[in-house]
């Protein structure tokens, strides 16, 4: 089998497409060409093709994913739960004929590849993914520590992290509670703002004394 043209792709000049016998085969992203060593003219085996198209699947795929950590920060567990979804078969709707097709999942294989590489290259890290979540979920809504503790828990940071990080934060549930009361108290009579704040994961002593003082602000210069 031989490599007979390699073409630059119009719509994504990072990616060339690699034709073999005279057809369109696969395509890889320019740095994989260099890394490959593919050549035109070079014959390859049966398995040297096959191994090609996998690394064509995980170019693919780890440009998806860089796409998505770059969209925010994301917890390990969230890029797992990424990564998983693309091994499972879905199904595609062709734009020029409306047909659809399914598409199967790339291999774990792949998927534990594109995950240790983008660990490597510290795009997967619970720390800053922990200190962005604390310093920006619902920065001017409101968050209690308990609701911000059990949102990072659900994403898979372990409590260590949490607990070392969450105190060093400015937030802290007397101020986070002040920004929902201001923004909720037109809406709610009082008891239905305190079950509300108590749904939010806040103390309800707290809670208590937050809502009395916003019911007599004059006793706040007492």
């Amino acid at each position: 089998m031989i490599i007979t043209d390699i073409q630059l792709q119009a719509k994504n000049p990072d990616r060339v497409n690699v034709s073999v016998d005279g057809k369109y085969r696969f395509s890889l992203d320019l740095y994989q060409v260099g890394e490959l060593g593919i050549k035109v003219g070079k014959e390859y085996s049966d398995a040297e093709i096959t191994a090609f198209e996998q690394e064509s699947l995980f170019g693919k795929l780890y440009a998806r994913a860089l796409e998505y950590t770059f969209m925010r920060p994301h917890s390990a567990k969230e890029i797992r739960d990424y990564l998983w979804r693309k091994t499972r078969t879905s199904l595609v709707k062709s734009r020029r004929t409306g047909e659809v097709t399914q598409r199967e999942g790339v291999s774990q294989t792949i998927t534990d590849r594109v995950y240790n590489r983008l660990f490597e290259k510290g795009y997967i890290d619970d720390e800053k993914f922990t200190k962005y979540w604390i310093e920006n979920r619902n920065l001017t809504k409101g968050a209690s520590q308990r609701k911000l503790v059990n949102e990072l828990r659900a994403k898979g940071v372990e409590q260590g992290i949490i607990t070392l990080l969450l105190p060093s934060s400015s937030r802290n549930d007397e101020t986070e509670i002040d920004k929902i009361i201001t923004k909720k108290r037109a809406k709610y009579d009082d008891q239905k703002l305190i079950q509300y704040l108590a749904r939010q994961g806040f103390d309800f002593d707290l809670i208590k004394q937050k809502v009395t003082e916003a019911q007599y602000p004059e006793n706040e210069k007492d």
